[in-house]
């Protein structure tokens, strides 16, 4: 059994938080005798994952993910849930190094004991994450987290890879982000569940009016993926001649909801547990924007419930989680496979020359990419000697 299993599995405390936050660490390193071990944990702890609401949240950069993120997490602690926030943070493509500084914009959200955020670096990964996030979701769920957060570095149209590791995948949009036709760009607009128009208190025209044009957009859209019935797997079935059964009806399906918010507002209005026990008579003041804050949140998160219980009722829950998880294979094959090649001994030897090659235009990169895969291939075995032809005699 693995040392990190007994207090990842155990109570929440801070022995739990140490070995999360060490077999987090393990995860993401590359040392091949720690890729074993963490292969090993995450075996013995995929009985225990899988019950977390996974929550995917994106957006561009400076639309206030983070605000709403620990607004949300302090919500949802007030509601009774434990919340892990898995915050990635792009690598500098000069230095290679990260700021991680998510915990410093959740001051109030990391200080509590029933939240957990881990920042990590992007190390060049396409698709707004991190390369283990995948695998860090399952740890938060081993240890007993309700709700996981997956908040992604400030993206544009074509980031969409949080979609395929979250139940439902949140995108934040500016109310001055564009006209009709960039609403209806294809990309990570088409993969939303729920659209929220964030910092709408800043003209709410504006954010009305951003509201009324994504909604549009999302109806040119059309159903999508999940959203859409699978073909045949709904259709209702005639009964045979003679048969009595009503027609079942189809399951219902989710249209994506654009939605108007202020995060900042909202965290505004959410004083810290330390402060309410100080100074009651303030607390007691701050009562009514509380009130609003929570009412916000509560539309938001009835809409977060109602996604659930249609998604479960139509089986595209489970569906999406087993599409995510053959995907997640299939891209770790072609990871795998890419660091076997650049392993080969053969490749290595032959690699500097070919390469050489295609910079001076001596050599079509599609023919040196033929010649260096055909190294991979193993050589045919050697073929006997035929036998001599017979003799015929008169």
């Amino acid at each position: 059994m693995h040392a990190l299993l007994p207090d990842l599995l155990g109570p929440p405390n801070a022995a739990q938080r140490r070995a999360l936050s060490k077999a987090i660490t393990l995860i993401e390193s590359s040392r091949a005798d720690h890729r074993l071990k963490a292969h090993a944990l995450l075996d013995a702890l995929l009985p225990h994952t899988g019950r977390s609401l996974r929550l995917g949240i994106s957006g561009v950069p400076g639309v206030g993910k983070s605000t709403f993120i620990e607004a949300l997490g302090l919500y949802l602690i007030a509601q009774g849930q434990r919340v892990a926030v898995l915050a990635v943070d792009p690598s500098s493509s000069v230095s290679g190094g990260s700021i991680l500084g998510d915990k410093t914009r959740m001051e109030r959200l990391s200080s509590d004991e029933r939240a957990y955020i881990r920042p990590s670096p992007s190390r060049g990964q396409l698709g707004g994450v991190a390369e283990k996030t995948r695998e860090t979701i399952l740890l938060c769920e081993a240890a007993g987290y309700g709700v996981v957060i997956v908040e992604t570095v400030g993206v544009g149209q074509s980031e969409t890879a949080v979609h395929g590791m979250t139940d439902l995948f949140c995108l934040l949009q500016l109310p001055n982000a564009g006209d009709e036709l960039q609403a209806i760009k294809k990309g990570v607009m088409e993969l939303a569940d729920l659209v929220l128009i964030n910092k709408a208190d800043l003209d709410p025209a504006a954010a009305t009016r951003a509201r009324a044009q994504i909604t549009a957009a999302l109806r040119l859209f059309g159903w999508h993926g999940e959203h859409a019935p699978h073909a045949g797997a709904n259709e209702a079935i005639a009964p045979q001649a003679g048969a009595t059964e009503a027609i079942a009806p189809r399951p219902p399906t989710w249209q994506p909801r654009v939605l108007e918010f202020s995060a900042l507002s909202a965290a505004q209005a959410q004083p810290t547990r330390a402060a309410a026990q100080a100074q009651p008579t303030r607390a007691a003041a701050q009562a009514q924007p509380m009130r609003n804050s929570a009412h916000r949140f509560d539309a938001f998160w009835a809409a977060v419930s109602e996604f659930q219980r249609v998604q479960q009722a139509n089986g595209q829950w489970q569906a999406r989680r087993q599409r995510q998880a053959s995907a997640w294979m299939w891209a770790l094959i072609d990871a795998g496979l890419k660091q076997r090649f650049a392993a080969h001994p053969q490749v290595r030897a032959r690699l500097p020359e070919v390469a050489q090659q295609v910079l001076a235009g001596l050599l079509a990169p599609s023919s040196a990419a033929h010649q260096m895969l055909a190294l991979l291939e193993p050589a045919p075995p050697p073929q006997a000697p035929a036998p001599p032809a017979a003799v015929c005699t008169p």
